[in-house]
């Protein structure tokens, strides 16, 4: 455990470099009766509308509960499993959510707009950068972005599996300066606390190794899909970023506030490496790889020592089928993921240059691009 003073300096250096944060608010936090918490959507409306007016800080809030809002309104009793029927109730559901926020923020003189996504959304360059540009709009406008997933359309293969997963890309997606991820609990704990009266809650987390998340994985979430597993693995992703997290309890009256009051509230996590791009996050943390380019000693050293480029000389296998922009993991022969990048050749013609010098690549092929296999400014070290 770390000295309190310690944690306090971390804590008031975190929170005095925000300019722009993600809120995410999960199920727990905004369901009660297996219906919205509108005693709760009303709190966030104040807080968040005064950080916004008195602060100035620029706020995004990534918000559950559609499906939470539709239920009583399509007469369940209780949430559905299969997916025609969660669609269905979130698409009930997602109107009135929104209309709760506009009623509370409206209390406050504060607009908000409803932006929902899919991970097609933010896998396609275009229709990622279409989203960020809406969303700087809406925040130059001084209107509260409120996001969710579009569960109404959303498919096994488009799903960004939780809420969790959508704060953190839209973190990236914004260049945020830190995320908050509002649950049901107050933190991080060493085990349930909701069934294990000693449990230990972590102030402040440096380092996410395996035991952080062998512990995340034994604390489920009440409500939603997520639970603390998928918390840790958001942080993960921002921490690796640059970007710090705090994990607390949103059912606590100004929870916010007390947050950038710099108070040690929840669980601060901290970044573990200085700030990326939103390009280098988008293809880190966003893209998911279509092949594996094996790289020998040489090479590794060089992308990770050295921040240079693939060259096909260091290339000694390739795995999968993908054109010319993919996005591809490279490993070194332990197997072990050192980089992820976008490719500048197809799968076919680097199993082909593999070991070659650049200047033999034209030679071989009738053809040359470039003299890399992954230029170093679509290359991000994993």
């Amino acid at each position: 455990m770390h000295d309190r003073d310690e944690r306090i300096h971390q804590r008031k250096e975190s929170i005095s470099r925000v300019r722009r944060a993600v809120i995410k608010v999960g199920s727990g936090v905004l369901t009660k009766d297996l219906d919205l918490n509108t005693e709760i959507i009303r709190g966030l409306a104040s807080e968040i509308s005064r950080l916004i007016k008195e602060k100035g800080l620029e706020i995004l809030l990534v918000s559950s509960g559609a499906i939470a809002s539709g239920l009583r309104r399509v007469g369940l009793s209780r949430y559905p499993v299969d997916i025609p029927q969660k669609q269905a109730t979130a698409s009930v559901g997602q109107g009135r959510l929104i209309m709760e926020y506009e009623k509370a923020f409206g209390d406050y003189d504060q607009k908000v707009a409803q932006i929902l996504l899919t991970m097609d959304d933010l896998s396609n360059r275009r229709r990622y950068l279409n989203a960020r540009n809406t969303l700087y709009t809406l925040l130059g406008w001084n209107i509260l972005p409120i996001i969710n997933e579009n569960d109404t359309v959303v498919v096994k293969e488009i799903k960004f599996g939780d809420n969790d997963t959508l704060s953190s890309m839209i973190t990236h997606l914004m260049d945020a300066d830190i995320l908050i991820n509002l649950t049901d609990i107050d933190g991080f704990y060493d085990k349930d606390p909701r069934v294990n009266p000693d449990a230990r809650m972590f102030p402040l987390i440096t380092r996410i190794d395996r035991a952080i998340e062998r512990r995340a994985c034994r604390i489920p979430g009440a409500v939603g899909t997520g639970g603390m597993h998928s918390k840790i693995q958001s942080a993960k992703k921002v921490t690796a970023s640059g970007i710090p997290m705090i994990i607390a309890n949103g059912l606590v009256p100004d929870v916010i506030k007390g947050i950038f009051d710099a108070r040690e509230i929840g669980t601060l996590f901290l970044p573990t490496r200085p700030r990326m791009t939103s390009r280098k996050c988008w293809i880190a943390f966003t893209l998911k790889p279509k092949g594996v380019i094996r790289v020998d000693s040489g090479a590794c050293k060089a992308i990770v020592e050295q921040g240079r480029s693939l060259l096909p000389a260091g290339i000694l296998d390739v795995e999968g089928n993908f054109g010319i922009g993919s996005p591809v993991r490279c490993v070194d022969a332990d197997e072990k993921t050192i980089a992820k990048g976008l490719v500048n050749y197809p799968a076919s013609d680097i199993r082909r240059m593999k070991g070659l010098r650049t200047g033999q690549i034209e030679k071989e092929l009738g053809y040359k691009y470039y003299d890399e296999v992954i230029h170093r400014d679509n290359l991000v070290l994993i």
